[in-house]
C-alpha cells in the first residue's frame, strides 16, 4: 500500500497549510507527487491556498462536519492547525478563559480549551478513516517531556512519554487520543517538534524571545543558561512529515530533531551580539518578568535524541544549524 501512495500520490488533507511549518508541508508534499487540500478558515485563506497550487477546503477546527468531509475524501491526513491565541477560539470560551477562575490559572484554562478543541478534531477526522489503515499524522513538543528543574543525563527518545511535570503537558492529550485511534484501524503518528522549528519566516518561539529581548532592552537566560533546547529547520520537519505520512507505523511517535541540544546561554548570547543588547542571567521568577507566558519553558532542558526516527524513516536533515540560521537569517530585520 505505502509503495503504491509513494508512486502515484496521495490526496492529503492539511490543517494549518498556510501556517509557518504547513507551507513547508504543503510543498515538501507537491514536490514530491502528492495533491495538496488545505483547510481556510476565511475567503483571504482560500486565495492564499490557490496561490500555492493547494486546493482550499472552507472550515476551522470548531467545525467538525467539514473536517470529516475533508478527511473523508483525502487518502491522509497531516493535522497542523492549533489555536495558539485568544482571538481564534469562541467568545463563550474565551470568556471561560479569562473570568472562569483566578488570573494565575488563565494560561491552564487556555491551554485546557484549546486542547480540547484539538482532541475533538483528531476523534472527528479518525472517526471517518477507522478501518482504512489510511494516516493521520499530528504534532506535539518535546517541550511536553522536560521538567522545570530537572537537568537531564540523557537525551529524551521517541519512547518517552510525555512528562507530568512540564509546563506544556497540558497539549499531551494529542498524544492520548492518537495512541487510541491507532487501535481502529487508523495509521495515527506523531510528529514531536522542536520547540525552535527555524528558517526565513519564522514567526514561532524564536521570533517571540527576539522580539522580548528589543522591547525589555536586554536578552535574558535562566541561571547558567546550560539548559538545551533542540532545534530543526522547518524545510527538515517538512520532510519528516511526509515521510510519516508515507512510511509511518500506527502508534509511532517520532522526533524533529536536527541538533539534539542547543545551550539557552549560546542562543542568549547570539541573540544579544546581533541585537547590540546586554546578555544577561535571570531568575526563574526573572523570566517571568522578562518572558511572560514563555518565562517557564525558558528553564527547561530538553536535549532530546532522533536516533530511532532517522533509522525508521530514513530521515536525514541537512538545514542550517539554528546559531548559524540566526546569524545569517532575517530573524533581526524590523
Amino acid at each position: 500500500m505505502i509503495v503504491i501512495w509513494e508512486s502515484l500520490g496521495m490526496r492529503v488533507f492539511i490543517t494549518g497549510a498556510t501556517g509557518f511549518i504547513g507551507t513547508a508541508v504543503a510543498r515538501e508534499l507537491k514536490e514530491n507527487g502528492h495533491t495538496v487540500v488545505g483547510l481556510a478558515r476565511t475567503s483571504a485563506k482560500a486565495v492564499a491556498l490557490r496561490r500555492q497550487g493547494i486546493e482550499p477546503h472552507q472550515g476551522d477546527l470548531d467545525d467538525l462536519d467539514s473536517l470529516r468531509a475533508a478527511a473523508a475524501g483525502s487518502d491522509g491526513v497531516i493535522h497542523l492547525a492549533f489555536m495558539h491565541g485568544l482571538s481564534s477560539v469562541s467568545w463563550r470560551s474565551r470568556l471561560y478563559i479569562l473570568a472562569g477562575g483566578t488570573p494565575d490559572r488563565i494560561v491552564q484554562r487556555f491551554l485546557k480549551v484549546v486542547s480540547d478543541a484539538d482532541r475533538r478534531a483528531i476523534d472527528a477526522m479518525s472517526t471517518v478513516l477507522q478501518g482504512s489503515n489510511r494516516p493521520l499524522v499530528a504534532t506535539f513538543g518535546t517541550l511536553g517531556l522536560a521538567a522545570a528543574g530537572v537537568m537531564r543525563n540523557v537525551p529524551s527518545v521517541e519512547a518517552d512519554g510525555p512528562d507530568p511535570a512540564s509546563p506544556g503537558y497540558g497539549r499531551a492529550i494529542t498524544e492520548t487520543v492518537l495512541e487510541r485511534w491507532a487501535d481502529s484501524g487508523v495509521r495515527t503518528s506523531i510528529v514531536r517538534l522542536s520547540p525552535t522549528v527555524h528558517g526565513a519566516g519564522d514567526n514561532g518561539l524564536m521570533r517571540q524571545i527576539i522580539q522580548t529581548a528589543r522591547k525589555k532592552r536586554m536578552m535574558g537566560y535562566v541561571g547558567d543558561g546550560r539548559n538545551r533546547w533542540p532545534a530543526v529547520h522547518r524545510d527538515d520537519a517538512a520532510k519528516l512529515f511526509r515521510l510519516a505520512l508515507e512510511k509511518g507505523t500506527a502508534g509511532a511517535r517520532y522526533h524533529g530533531v536536527a541538533e539534539e541540544g542547543v545551550a539557552m546561554s549560546d542562543i542568549a548570547g547570539m541573540i544579544g551580539q546581533r541585537l547590540g543588547l546586554p546578555v544577561k542571567s535571570v531568575t526563574s521568577e526573572g523570566a517571568k518578568k522578562q518572558f511572560g507566558w514563555l518565562g517557564p519553558f525558558m528553564a527547561l532542558d530538553n536535549p532530546s535524541s532522533s536516533s530511532w526516527t532517522r533509522a525508521q524513516l530514513g530521515w536525514q536533515p541537512r538545514g542550517p544549524l539554528l546559531l548559524k540560521d540566526l546569524e545569517a537569517s532575517d530573524y533581526f530585520r524590523d
